[in-house]
């Protein structure tokens, strides 16, 4: 296992932590998820109080005694914004208590995605009055964020300098945020990458041809490589909800060294077979068609069709794009279906492409049913 200093916190965290949001099916396969994850090293432990009993199930398996000591674990959680400063204390004192310890680590105001939430977390009497309270009697040590936000609220965010640590969605398949990570580390804050394997691309079960493309290495080893080869990044989330689920990831915790030319090449490869299958259909991701008077994710609905087009990832599509109009502020936009052929994303479009009847050739190949976030 690897060790990365996490930004202005000071803290040395191993490259995988254990996301405990799958901790679902029991408190005693919790336990055992925990024990194997720390006994292979990992010492970065993440929850909310959100994720239905996974404090609870965190907890016990600290109370039931770990494989090394206190000081040499880190535990985050993450609580929702709040303009009730009063109510944010009770949250981190429930998470304490749920979580069986005297302090928490890491404290990540949970799902910054709006601009509405940042303005709370601005507030001099919201809940950052409680959490410089928590900061002050050492009750949480440090402080930070996590967001599913557009890329210029997460700029904002990071610019308040209000925080130590962001934890953010980047991956080989999603790089619009990587001006957040640069910032990021021009700030010196830790970065934390949510659910690479799994929000970036299902990629523990690749199509066929996305695993042919990426051979000789797999879809998953080829990302966290992209990951793992970036100094700037701290830490990467393994959702395990089992301890088998951790070993093919931890198959890579000593590969933080640069891409070789191997990785590079499939990395090329990949790239030319995506453009050739896409033609003149390619979407850049570059956001100028925004914004949509339908509220129409045009970017990301796009992105899922370059996706299942290029490289065969139709299942990954249709589990993002049913998210659309059913998972409020994590996921935002109406689906391609929406589109009104009003023209107006036409002309600011740098490909000239025929974006309505994309939207409309995403929605039959991906709709279907709605889907949901896993702790809902």
């Amino acid at each position: 296992m690897r060790y990365r200093r996490f930004g202005k916190t000071n803290l040395h965290l191993s490259v995988f932590s254990l996301g405990t949001m799958r901790y679902l099916a029991s408190e005693e396969t919790a336990c055992q998820t925990v024990q194997e994850a720390v006994s292979q090293g990992i010492n970065h432990l993440e929850t909310a109080a959100g994720y239905g009993c996974s404090e609870e199930y965190l907890g016990a398996a600290i109370s039931a005694g770990l494989s090394v000591d206190r000081s040499r674990f880190h535990v985050t959680t993450k609580i929702s914004p709040t303009e009730d400063a009063a109510a944010m204390e009770r949250c981190i004192d429930a998470s304490l208590k749920r979580l069986n310890l005297d302090y928490i680590d890491c404290l990540a105001i949970h799902g910054l995605n709006t601009w509405e939430h940042l303005a709370i977390v601005r507030s001099p009497t919201g809940c950052m009055e409680s959490v410089r309270k928590a900061l002050a009697d050492r009750r949480i040590r440090h402080v930070g964020f996590s967001t599913h936000g557009p890329l210029d609220l997460i700029l904002a965010a990071i610019n308040t300098d209000l925080f130590e640590f962001v934890n953010l969605h980047y991956y080989y398949f999603f790089q619009r945020n990587a001006p957040a990570i640069e910032l990021a580390k021009h700030k010196d804050m830790g970065v934390f990458i949510i659910s690479p394997a799994d929000k970036g691309g299902q990629l523990y079960t690749p199509p066929e041809t996305l695993a042919q493309l990426c051979s000789p290495f797999s879809p998953l080893e080829l990302n966290y490589r992209f990951l793992l080869s970036d100094t700037r990044i701290g830490t990467l989330s393994v959702g395990a909800a089992n301890p088998t689920e951790l070993e093919q990831p931890l198959k890579y915790c000593d590969r933080d060294f640069p891409l070789t030319n191997a990785e590079i090449a499939a990395f090329d490869r990949l790239e030319s077979a995506i453009a050739a299958s896409l033609k003149t259909d390619k979407c850049s991701q570059c956001y100028a068609c925004l914004p949509c008077p339908e509220n129409i994710n045009i970017p990301e609905v796009l992105r899922l069709r370059n996706l299942a087009v290029g490289c065969d990832m139709t299942d990954f599509g249709k589990y993002r794009y049913a998210m659309f109009e059913n998972a409020g502020h994590w996921f935002p936009g109406s689906k391609g279906n929406r589109c009104t052929d009003c023209g107006e994303c036409l002309p600011r479009c740098p490909e000239e492409l025929d974006i309505p009847t994309l939207l409309k050739d995403t929605h039959q190949r991906l709709g279907g049913k709605a889907g949901r976030r896993l702790w809902d």
